[in-house]
């Protein structure tokens, strides 16, 4: 073909294209077409009539071969042109300017799929990297790497948007060609789907983002392992202390009975003063292990949520007058004086008796044990706005403030001079922390060096705050055990200083004075 037939066919089927619709870039590759088919149907009218004359007379060889090709030619032309306008995504040359940017600068690797989810075009700022290790993902090249297993929640994925979701989260294993020492078999991608639709609705396409997950589908993966470990550790050790604390008491009651047995010579008399006192130090040092024992299986308890309250109507005087009765001979030994004082009218409270006098008595014990010859120790009891408050004072040696936050914690006392001459393994605190949670009430501790402590608890005077912590705990009835530290808003509290009960450690002082 001439330029000047080249510039007709270009003319005329500018025109024609330009009403069907289309961008210029289109309408260059359709021209394209055209011309090709213009150059063939001009080799054609002179090779159809030459060849039809060969059989008829000129006269009808040649307006039936210029119709022929004519005819073949607007054919061809309209067919296509049809069907370059029905290629894949792929094969189009036009990516406008919103496609062209997410195929370019979109995080991780971008693909379009057709309706059916055959990849149709790769792109992604990353996908170069994802290409390195993938197979090629055109058509279904992307769906046969992906597990076995996440081959269906990919397809659903494709469905649901087909059936009228906007948009589709995912998360496929996509298998690796080549496995190093170094690479899993697996990479985790996390793929959104979102669904491009036409006029109508209908979908015409598919975009999905992807992004490697592996690293954190790991760490997720071994947190829960060593969570579960963790677990399970924690788990061996309380039946471990359970078990101990068991197996322990059996002896130690025939230890204690014996020692009793001997110290009370019903059997014979003692020959020296020196037996006497190693049967008494028998005694005291089984009692003692008893009373560890014994703390560790409530500990034991609290923790594994087998602790059971039995919430009853009880005077809390019976309780007080029990733990004094109980401790005054250890602290008249010491030079102290213990006094409860009980609120007027202050009636009946439903609560579990044994672990209120529990707490009293761990409360006062180490109250004794951390104050010296001539100090004063008292119980106090009150209702205050449906609370029972209870309260432990002495006039110790005080707790200093950046010692209090480890307060409360198993198997940990406050180290200095003076503590180091005491046994003890840093339990009781533990335990009352724990019995007072099951009591859904709270724990204060306020304290000054060198002038006492003031430990407060709070419980709810008709024992709902008994039913409050089963009902949060479950049926297992379980606590926050061992303790930890709790944030401003929680009930446990640490004080340095005697600001609400200031005078009452000032009048302590004062009788260790006198």
């Amino acid at each position: 073909m001439t330029d000047r037939a080249v510039a007709l066919v270009d003319r005329v089927g500018g025109n024609w294209l330009t009403r069907t619709g289309g961008t210029a870039s289109v309408h260059a590759e359709e021209l394209a077409i055209l011309r090709r088919l213009a150059m063939l149907s001009s080799v054609a009218l002179v090779a159809v009539p030459a060849g039809l004359s060969l059989v008829t007379s000129p006269a009808v060889a040649l307006p039936a071969g210029f119709a022929t090709v004519c005819a073949g030619f607007l054919f061809s032309a309209v067919g296509s042109i049809a069907l370059a306008r029905q290629k894949p995504l792929e094969m189009q040359a036009d990516i406008g300017p919103r496609e062209d940017l997410m195929l370019e600068a979109a995080a991780g690797i971008v693909m379009v799929l057709d309706p059916q989810g055959n990849v149709v075009t790769v792109g992604g700022r990353d996908r170069a990297e994802y290409l390195s290790w993938m197979r090629p993902p055109n058509g279904r090249g992307f769906l046969e790497q992906v597990h076995i297993s996440d081959r269906l929640l990919f397809l659903q994925a494709v469905d649901r948007l087909r059936q009228g979701h906007d948009a589709f989260a995912v998360t496929l294993r996509l298998e690796r060609p080549t496995v190093g020492r170094d690479r899993a078999q697996f990479v985790h991608l996390h793929m959104e789907l979102t669904a491009r639709r036409d006029p109508e609705g209908t979908v015409t396409s598919i975009v999905t983002q992807s992004s490697d997950i592996s690293i954190e589908r790991h760490m997720r993966d071994e947190a829960a392992r060593k969570t579960a470990e963790a677990e399970s550790a924690n788990d061996a050790k309380s039946r471990f202390l359970a078990a101990v604390s068991h197996e322990l008491r059996t002896p130690l009651n025939a230890i204690l009975g014996f020692s009793d047995i001997l110290s009370g010579e019903y059997f014979g008399k003692l020959e020296n003063d020196r037996q006497r006192e190693y049967v008494e130090l028998i005694h005291q040092s089984g009692a003692h292990l008893l009373s560890v024992v014994n703390t560790m299986l409530d500990m034991s308890k609290i923790e594994a949520g087998r602790y059971e309250l039995m919430a009853e109507p009880f005077e809390i005087a019976v309780a007080a007058s029990a733990c004094e009765a109980m401790l005054a001979l250890q602290a008249k030994a010491k030079g102290l004086s213990l006094t409860s004082r009980i609120q007027r009218g202050l009636g009946e409270v439903v609560a579990d008796q044994r672990a209120i006098q529990q707490i009293l008595i761990n409360l006062v014990s180490n109250a004794i044990k951390f104050t010296d010859a001539g100090g004063a120790i008292t119980i106090d009891a009150s209702a205050v706005g449906g609370m029972l408050q209870l309260s432990v004072s002495d006039t110790g040696i005080g707790i200093a403030g950046d010692q209090l936050s480890s307060l409360g914690q198993p198997f940990v006392q406050i180290q200095n001079d003076y503590t180091r001459r005491y046994e003890g393994t840093g339990l009781g605190l533990s335990l009352v922390k724990g019995l007072v949670e099951l009591h859904g009430g709270s724990f204060e501790i306020t304290s000054t060096p060198g002038e006492g402590t003031v430990v407060t608890i709070l419980v709810p005077l008709d024992g709902s705050g008994v039913v409050a912590a089963r009902g949060s705990a479950g049926e297992e009835n379980t606590v926050d055990f061992p303790p930890r530290l709790k944030n401003a808003t929680e009930p446990t509290h640490y004080q340095v200083g005697a600001n609400r009960t200031g005078d009452r450690l000032d009048d302590h002082a004062q009788a260790k004075i006198a």
